[in-house]
């Protein structure tokens, strides 16, 4: 890691909260987001704000710890049309990545995915989500820790719902079968997805030496599954 890198990585990860907390009791947020974000991603010179996917294309949301690598990950894959990354399944409206980081939102770091079910399936999404982190450390992911880096499945349609937790128990089994841990990830309909700050989307493109965390457990998807 660079000097950059490990002055990013001072200042942006600071991981504490283990447990979330009541509702009543995260911060307030703001009624609109503040943040300023470019209008065209750098890798895939497509809109970063999507609010209205392209007809005949989906949308994806993952939590799978830092959402750097996370990102990065995803629009790599051939059929992903747009990545974004966010807050989401949390309860502070518009929160700040600090705040975030605070543990006093219930936020996770997540990933939104637009994709193009034609090229790449929903399914395909999932089993790269399963394969590069760790869905079962619970408030954490490797050196990560915190309530920010929990594992999260959230669909957006009730297709999506069925493949998600078909997977999620396939993947469950094959875990299980090696004697390793059981999952831990949040599989739930899409709750309220906010847009991070411009200076964490497409951040391993904008920084290439950057952190990355991939906190794998080393299990390949089943075949055929």
């Amino acid at each position: 890691m660079d000097t950059d890198s490990q002055e990013d990585h001072r200042m942006f990860f600071t991981r504490k909260q283990t447990d979330l907390i009541a509702p009543d009791e995260t911060l307030p947020g703001r009624s609109e987001s503040p943040w300023h974000i470019a209008e065209r991603h750098v890798v895939l010179d497509a809109p970063v704000v999507t609010d209205e996917a392209p007809a005949g294309h989906e949308v994806a949301v993952f939590g799978l710890g830092c959402f750097w690598g996370a990102e990065e990950l995803y629009w790599k894959m051939p059929g992903v049309w747009s990545t974004s990354v966010g807050y989401a399944g949390g309860d502070t409206p518009h929160p700040s990545y600090e705040e975030v980081c605070s543990g006093r939102t219930n936020h996770t770091e997540a990933v939104r995915v637009v994709f193009d079910p034609a090229v790449v399936s929903y399914a395909d999404l999932v089993k790269a989500f399963f394969e590069v982190h760790d869905p079962t450390q619970g408030m954490r992911q490797g050196n990560d820790v915190g309530t920010q880096y929990r594992s999260a499945i959230y669909w957006t349609t009730p297709e999506q719902e069925t493949t998600a937790l078909e997977l999620t128990r396939v993947y469950g089994d094959e875990l299980a079968r090696r004697g390793l841990g059981e999952i831990t990830t949040e599989v739930r309909e899409s709750p309220t997805y906010y847009y991070a700050e411009d200076v964490h989307q497409q951040y391993l493109a904008k920084h290439v030496n950057g952190y990355r965390c991939h906190s794998n457990t080393g299990v390949p998807f089943p075949a055929g599954a």
